[in-house]
Protein backbone atom coordinates (compact mmCIF):
# COMPACT_ATOMS: atom_id res chain seq x y z
CA UNK A 1 0.00 0.00 0.00
CA UNK A 2 1.26 3.48 -0.81
CA UNK A 3 0.05 7.00 -0.07
CA UNK A 4 1.25 8.33 -3.44
CA UNK A 5 -0.92 7.19 -6.36
CA UNK A 6 0.01 4.86 -9.20
CA UNK A 7 -0.59 6.23 -12.70
CA UNK A 8 -1.88 3.90 -15.42
CA UNK A 9 -2.15 5.42 -18.87
CA UNK A 10 -4.97 4.03 -20.99
CA UNK A 11 -6.63 2.69 -17.87
CA UNK A 12 -10.29 2.90 -18.87
CA UNK A 13 -10.65 -0.54 -20.41
CA UNK A 14 -9.28 -4.06 -20.75
CA UNK A 15 -5.88 -4.69 -19.13
CA UNK A 16 -5.48 -1.15 -17.84
CA UNK A 17 -8.86 -1.13 -16.17
CA UNK A 18 -8.30 -4.55 -14.62
CA UNK A 19 -4.99 -3.47 -13.12
CA UNK A 20 -6.45 -0.19 -11.87
CA UNK A 21 -9.28 -1.99 -10.09
CA UNK A 22 -6.98 -4.62 -8.60
CA UNK A 23 -4.62 -1.95 -7.30
CA UNK A 24 -7.52 -0.19 -5.61
CA UNK A 25 -8.55 -3.52 -4.09
CA UNK A 26 -5.03 -3.77 -2.68
CA UNK A 27 -5.30 -0.32 -1.12
CA UNK A 28 -3.38 1.81 -3.62
CA UNK A 29 -4.69 5.17 -4.84
CA UNK A 30 -4.82 5.17 -8.65
CA UNK A 31 -4.88 7.75 -11.43
CA UNK A 32 -5.70 6.70 -14.98
CA UNK A 33 -5.59 8.51 -18.28
CA UNK A 34 -8.29 8.02 -20.88
CA UNK A 35 -8.64 9.10 -24.51
CA UNK A 36 -12.40 9.57 -24.70
CA UNK A 37 -15.34 9.63 -22.33
CA UNK A 38 -16.99 6.21 -21.94
CA UNK A 39 -19.56 4.69 -19.55
CA UNK A 40 -16.93 2.55 -17.79
CA UNK A 41 -15.30 5.66 -16.38
CA UNK A 42 -18.19 6.36 -14.02
CA UNK A 43 -17.70 2.99 -12.34
CA UNK A 44 -14.00 3.71 -11.92
CA UNK A 45 -14.69 7.16 -10.49
CA UNK A 46 -17.17 5.64 -8.07
CA UNK A 47 -14.31 3.52 -6.72
CA UNK A 48 -12.19 6.60 -6.07
CA UNK A 49 -9.98 6.32 -9.16
CA UNK A 50 -8.95 9.71 -10.53
CA UNK A 51 -9.51 9.98 -14.29
CA UNK A 52 -7.58 12.45 -16.45
CA UNK A 53 -8.33 13.01 -20.12
CA UNK A 54 -5.31 12.65 -22.39
CA UNK A 55 -4.58 13.03 -26.07
CA UNK A 56 -1.25 11.35 -26.76
CA UNK A 57 -1.55 11.78 -30.54
CA UNK A 58 0.18 15.17 -30.51
CA UNK A 59 3.14 16.63 -28.57
CA UNK A 60 0.88 19.42 -27.32
CA UNK A 61 -1.62 16.86 -26.03
CA UNK A 62 1.11 14.98 -24.18
CA UNK A 63 2.43 18.17 -22.59
CA UNK A 64 -1.10 19.20 -21.57
CA UNK A 65 -1.61 15.84 -19.86
CA UNK A 66 1.65 16.18 -17.94
CA UNK A 67 0.51 19.60 -16.73
CA UNK A 68 -2.83 18.15 -15.58
CA UNK A 69 -1.03 15.29 -13.84
CA UNK A 70 1.25 17.64 -11.91
CA UNK A 71 -1.73 19.75 -10.90
CA UNK A 72 -3.50 16.62 -9.61
CA UNK A 73 -0.79 15.07 -7.43
CA UNK A 74 2.53 16.11 -5.87
CA UNK A 75 3.96 12.59 -6.00
CA UNK A 76 3.66 9.21 -7.75
CA UNK A 77 4.51 5.73 -6.51
CA UNK A 78 4.68 4.29 -10.04
CA UNK A 79 3.91 4.97 -13.69
CA UNK A 80 2.47 2.19 -15.83
CA UNK A 81 2.58 3.03 -19.54
CA UNK A 82 -0.37 1.01 -20.81
CA UNK A 83 -1.86 3.38 -23.42
CA UNK A 84 -1.76 1.70 -26.81
CA UNK A 85 -3.26 1.69 -30.28
CA UNK A 86 -3.67 -1.42 -32.44
CA UNK A 87 -3.58 -0.23 -36.03
CA UNK A 88 -2.74 -2.28 -39.13
CA UNK A 89 -0.31 -1.09 -41.76
CA UNK A 90 -1.61 0.70 -44.83
CA UNK A 91 -0.14 1.52 -48.23
CA UNK A 92 -2.37 4.55 -48.60
CA UNK A 93 -1.13 8.15 -48.37
CA UNK A 94 -2.00 7.96 -44.65
CA UNK A 95 0.81 5.44 -43.96
CA UNK A 96 3.22 8.08 -42.68
CA UNK A 97 0.59 9.68 -40.47
CA UNK A 98 -0.35 6.25 -39.10
CA UNK A 99 3.27 5.52 -38.17
CA UNK A 100 3.69 8.92 -36.52
CA UNK A 101 0.47 8.41 -34.55
CA UNK A 102 1.67 5.07 -33.18
CA UNK A 103 5.11 6.53 -32.45
CA UNK A 104 3.60 9.31 -30.36
CA UNK A 105 1.39 6.98 -28.34
CA UNK A 106 3.89 4.16 -27.81
CA UNK A 107 7.17 6.08 -27.60
CA UNK A 108 6.92 9.87 -27.39
CA UNK A 109 4.30 9.95 -24.62
CA UNK A 110 6.19 7.51 -22.35
CA UNK A 111 9.47 9.29 -23.12
CA UNK A 112 8.17 12.74 -22.20
CA UNK A 113 6.17 11.54 -19.20
CA UNK A 114 9.20 9.65 -17.84
CA UNK A 115 11.35 12.74 -18.18
CA UNK A 116 8.91 15.35 -16.91
CA UNK A 117 7.20 13.28 -14.21
CA UNK A 118 10.42 12.07 -12.65
CA UNK A 119 10.04 14.81 -10.04
CA UNK A 120 6.75 13.20 -8.97
CA UNK A 121 8.45 9.83 -8.50
CA UNK A 122 11.33 11.47 -6.63
CA UNK A 123 8.80 13.10 -4.30
CA UNK A 124 7.35 9.74 -3.24
CA UNK A 125 8.32 8.78 0.31
CA UNK A 126 8.16 5.05 -0.42
CA UNK A 127 11.46 3.12 -0.65
CA UNK A 128 10.55 1.81 -4.11
CA UNK A 129 9.46 3.78 -7.17
CA UNK A 130 8.69 2.14 -10.52
CA UNK A 131 8.11 2.76 -14.20
CA UNK A 132 6.57 -0.12 -16.15
CA UNK A 133 6.27 -0.16 -19.95
CA UNK A 134 3.62 -2.41 -21.49
CA UNK A 135 5.20 -3.65 -24.73
CA UNK A 136 4.16 -6.69 -26.77
CA UNK A 137 5.22 -10.20 -27.75
CA UNK A 138 5.55 -9.05 -31.39
CA UNK A 139 8.63 -7.02 -30.42
CA UNK A 140 10.59 -10.28 -30.66
CA UNK A 141 9.23 -11.50 -34.00
CA UNK A 142 7.84 -8.53 -35.91
CA UNK A 143 4.49 -8.50 -37.66
CA UNK A 144 3.51 -8.95 -41.30
CA UNK A 145 0.41 -6.76 -40.99
CA UNK A 146 1.29 -4.49 -38.06
CA UNK A 147 4.89 -3.48 -38.75
CA UNK A 148 4.47 0.09 -37.48
CA UNK A 149 2.82 -1.18 -34.30
CA UNK A 150 5.58 -3.72 -33.71
CA UNK A 151 8.35 -1.22 -34.43
CA UNK A 152 7.02 1.43 -32.06
CA UNK A 153 6.47 -1.15 -29.32
CA UNK A 154 10.07 -2.28 -29.90
CA UNK A 155 11.13 1.32 -29.42
CA UNK A 156 9.28 1.38 -26.11
CA UNK A 157 11.07 -1.82 -25.12
CA UNK A 158 14.41 -0.14 -25.83
CA UNK A 159 13.41 2.89 -23.78
CA UNK A 160 13.12 0.46 -20.85
CA UNK A 161 16.88 -0.13 -21.00
CA UNK A 162 17.76 3.54 -21.37
CA UNK A 163 15.58 4.78 -18.53
CA UNK A 164 16.59 1.89 -16.27
CA UNK A 165 20.22 2.93 -16.64
CA UNK A 166 19.38 6.63 -16.38
CA UNK A 167 17.23 6.37 -13.25
CA UNK A 168 19.03 3.69 -11.23
CA UNK A 169 19.30 3.18 -8.35
CA UNK A 170 16.33 5.23 -7.12
CA UNK A 171 13.72 4.33 -9.76
CA UNK A 172 13.26 0.88 -11.28
CA UNK A 173 12.23 0.68 -14.93
CA UNK A 174 10.95 -2.56 -16.43
CA UNK A 175 8.59 -3.83 -19.13
CA UNK A 176 5.89 -6.45 -19.52
CA UNK A 177 5.50 -8.05 -22.96
CA UNK A 178 2.14 -9.82 -23.30
CA UNK A 179 0.92 -12.02 -26.13
CA UNK A 180 -2.85 -12.44 -26.53
CA UNK A 181 -4.24 -12.19 -23.01
CA UNK A 182 -7.98 -11.77 -23.53
CA UNK A 183 -10.45 -11.88 -26.38
CA UNK A 184 -12.21 -8.90 -27.89
CA UNK A 185 -15.96 -8.61 -27.96
CA UNK A 186 -17.16 -10.43 -31.06
CA UNK A 187 -14.29 -12.92 -31.32
CA UNK A 188 -15.75 -16.35 -32.10
CA UNK A 189 -14.69 -19.80 -30.96
CA UNK A 190 -12.80 -20.49 -34.17
CA UNK A 191 -10.61 -17.45 -33.49
CA UNK A 192 -10.19 -18.48 -29.86
CA UNK A 193 -9.02 -21.97 -30.87
CA UNK A 194 -6.50 -20.49 -33.31
CA UNK A 195 -5.23 -18.14 -30.60
CA UNK A 196 -4.87 -20.93 -28.03
CA UNK A 197 -2.87 -23.04 -30.49
CA UNK A 198 -0.17 -20.37 -30.77
CA UNK A 199 1.15 -20.85 -27.24
CA UNK A 200 2.65 -23.86 -25.51
CA UNK A 201 0.19 -23.36 -22.66
CA UNK A 202 -2.74 -23.50 -25.12
CA UNK A 203 -4.88 -21.04 -23.21
CA UNK A 204 -6.19 -17.48 -23.19
CA UNK A 205 -5.38 -16.62 -19.58
CA UNK A 206 -7.32 -13.41 -18.96
CA UNK A 207 -6.03 -10.14 -17.47
CA UNK A 208 -5.15 -11.59 -14.06
CA UNK A 209 -1.75 -12.75 -15.31
CA UNK A 210 -0.83 -9.18 -16.23
CA UNK A 211 -1.71 -7.95 -12.77
CA UNK A 212 0.38 -10.75 -11.25
CA UNK A 213 3.31 -9.62 -13.41
CA UNK A 214 2.81 -5.96 -12.52
CA UNK A 215 2.55 -6.85 -8.85
CA UNK A 216 5.83 -8.75 -9.04
CA UNK A 217 7.63 -5.73 -10.47
CA UNK A 218 6.05 -3.32 -8.00
CA UNK A 219 7.01 -5.55 -5.07
CA UNK A 220 10.56 -6.56 -6.05
CA UNK A 221 13.30 -4.12 -5.09
CA UNK A 222 16.07 -5.84 -7.08
CA UNK A 223 14.77 -5.93 -10.66
CA UNK A 224 15.38 -3.22 -13.25
CA UNK A 225 15.99 -3.02 -17.00
CA UNK A 226 14.21 -6.27 -17.82
CA UNK A 227 11.28 -7.23 -20.03
CA UNK A 228 9.00 -9.82 -18.47
CA UNK A 229 7.41 -12.02 -21.17
CA UNK A 230 3.83 -13.10 -20.52
CA UNK A 231 3.18 -15.14 -23.66
CA UNK A 232 2.38 -18.70 -22.62
CA UNK A 233 5.59 -20.02 -24.16
CA UNK A 234 4.97 -18.91 -27.73
CA UNK A 235 8.68 -19.18 -28.48
CA UNK A 236 8.41 -22.94 -27.91
CA UNK A 237 5.90 -23.55 -30.71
Amino acid sequence: MSAAPILITGGAQRLGRHCAERLVDDGHPVIISYRRERPELEALRARGIVTLAADFSTPAGIEAFIDRLKAETPALRAIVHNASAWAPDTTSPEAAANFEWLFRIHMLAPYLINLQARSLLDACSEPQRDIVHMTDYVVQKGSKKHAAYAATKAGLDNLTLSFAAMYAPTIQVNAIAPALIMLNEGDDEAYAQKARAKSAMQMIPGPGVIYQSLRYLLDNRYVTGVTLPVDGGRHLR
